[in-house]
């Protein structure tokens, strides 16, 4: 059986600051998880106005319901320093919560995935297979 804690995948997220005048940001985080070795990279809204978005990989580990991973900043952009994550999964795997820091910085994060059932990606491939797509059909232009 497959471990629902593994984080591999999307995950959709926010992070806030308590350090500073209130900051808040959305992030997209891609993960891989091979034998609790996280890997991936982050993609967020660029909130100092020097890019439309900046990019950030990830390098971290999974014990159990424990995530740790250190988000580096892309050195090319305008931030260029690292960002240390620390969370726990819920028991679905579909949420992981925590605590950031760096240089005396600090905040919180939330991040959601979507879970499917085995029992319901069968299910959907079986409607998928019901439907039956006319190529032969001739296009009508209006």
């Amino acid at each position: 059986m497959n471990d629902p804690r593994d984080v591999g995948g999307v995950w959709y997220g926010r992070y806030f600051s308590s350090s500073w005048e209130v900051e808040e940001n959305s992030f997209i985080a891609h993960l891989d998880e091979t034998g609790g070795a996280v890997t991936g990279t982050i993609t967020e809204p660029d909130t100092t106005g020097a890019a439309d978005i900046r990019r950030a990989f990830v390098d971290g580990s999974r014990t159990g319901d424990q995530l740790r991973f250190t988000k580096q900043y892309d050195p090319a952009g305008a931030l260029a320093h690292s960002v240390a994550y620390a969370g726990t999964i819920n028991e679905d795997g579909t949420e992981v919560s925590g605590e950031w820091r760096f240089s005396g910085y600090h905040g919180s994060f939330v991040m959601h995935r979507e879970a499917f059932a085995i029992e319901e990606l069968d299910e959907q491939a079986a409607v998928d297979e019901d439907i039956v797509i006319e190529m032969d059909a001739p296009i009508v232009r209006r």
